[in-house]
């Protein structure tokens, strides 16, 4: 049986690798694509939701999926451990499935369980990403969940060192953890996390040059999972077994 597939923001840059790879993967296929203007009501009869949309429009996606009782599989950024608390509760009442992944790529997940298993060697750490000048949010979904990733690795022993975190130079501090965000032409998705102790310091840097060949590998997972999950998922690293998996 083919899965129908309901994309949101289909026509954005994510929204079309997403749909590249659903229209050359067997069992999927993308049946309506909604934009800004769509009228929410067109999620009716859909199998799955796939959410590529903005983070203002992504809330209500995923509300009015979760009323009709799709699963929904979320790309967009935006949403920290607080939001996702929020949609908790109401995906286990409706026995629907939510699977938020603030990155595709394989190389970040790994990045980022590398930063949680390290973050509790380190007194300090922050985080630096970069990209295209055309990203509405900031800090990216990335370096949220890397930051909370690293603040639950860290739990019994306080955030990490961040002083004078007051100053707006010092960057916003998600988690306890500083993150410094970039948007310029000419870069695709960068992340730096500079753990630093005495007389050393660990930097892990994943680079993103090719969105559409790092992000397939982790779509082409993400969809059966999202299609069949129950409950609540955050992340790529809890879909594969990277062998540094990280508390959902």
């Amino acid at each position: 049986m083919t899965t129908q597939v309901a994309l949101v923001g289909g026509s954005g840059k994510l929204g079309g690798i997403i749909r590249a790879v659903i229209d050359e993967l067997d069992g999927f296929e993308v049946t309506r694509v909604l934009g800004s203007s769509s009228d929410l009501s067109e999620l009716d009869g859909a199998d799955l939701v796939v959410d590529a949309s903005t983070p203002s429009v992504s809330v209500e996606v995923v509300r009015a999926a979760i009323e009709r009782g799709i699963n929904v599989l979320v790309g967009t950024s935006g949403w920290s451990q607080e939001r996702i608390a929020l949609v908790r509760p109401l995906a286990d009442a409706a026995g629907t499935g939510v699977v938020f992944i603030p990155n595709f790529s394989l190389g970040s997940a790994l990045g980022s369980a590398l930063a949680a298993a390290a973050a509790p060697f380190f007194a300090s750490a922050e985080i630096i990403e970069a990209h295209r000048d055309t990203k509405i949010d900031s800090p990216s979904g990335t370096a949220v969940r890397t930051a909370e990733l690293m603040a639950d690795a860290r739990e019994g022993q306080g955030p990490v060192s961040a002083p004078h975190a007051d100053q707006r130079a010092r960057g916003q501090r998600v988690a306890g953890v500083p993150i410094h965000s970039l948007r310029r032409p000419g870069v695709v998705a960068k992340q730096e996390v500079i753990l630093s102790g005495a007389g050393e310091s660990l930097t892990i840097t994943h680079d993103t040059v090719d969105s559409a060949a790092a992000y397939t590998p982790g779509i082409r997972l993400a969809l059966p999972f999202a299609r069949d999950a129950r409950g609540v998922v955050v992340g790529l690293e809890n879909i594969i077994d990277l062998g540094l998996r990280p508390n959902a």
